[in-house]
């Protein structure tokens, strides 16, 4: 029998929650555990749940949206002295 537990796996669903499965403690804002009553977990980001941190299904009737593309990393800046050499005149 193996001791490895599956890994962690947090799911950004458009215009909803963060679905969460595998072995993970959940906190709330006091330190307190959060107690689980299934595998997976459906954890509220449009803030309008009446069971934060869970969510209730509020995103749809309030219209949440996501954005729909991943944001792009900043595009790096080069130190002085590293970006391409040229002659001076």
């Amino acid at each position: 029998m193996s001791t490895e537990t599956a890994p962690v796996v947090l799911t950004a669903c458009a215009d909803g929650p963060i679905l969460v499965r595998g072995d993970v403690e959940i906190r709330d804002a006091a330190g307190r555990v959060v107690p689980r009553r299934r595998a997976t977990v459906a954890l509220c980001r449009c803030g309008a749940s009446g069971i934060k941190p869970f969510c209730d299904g509020s995103h749809k009737a309030i219209g949440f949206r996501t954005d729909d593309e991943v944001p792009r990393p900043p595009e790096p800046v080069p130190a002085p002295g590293d970006g391409p050499h040229r002659d001076a005149p």
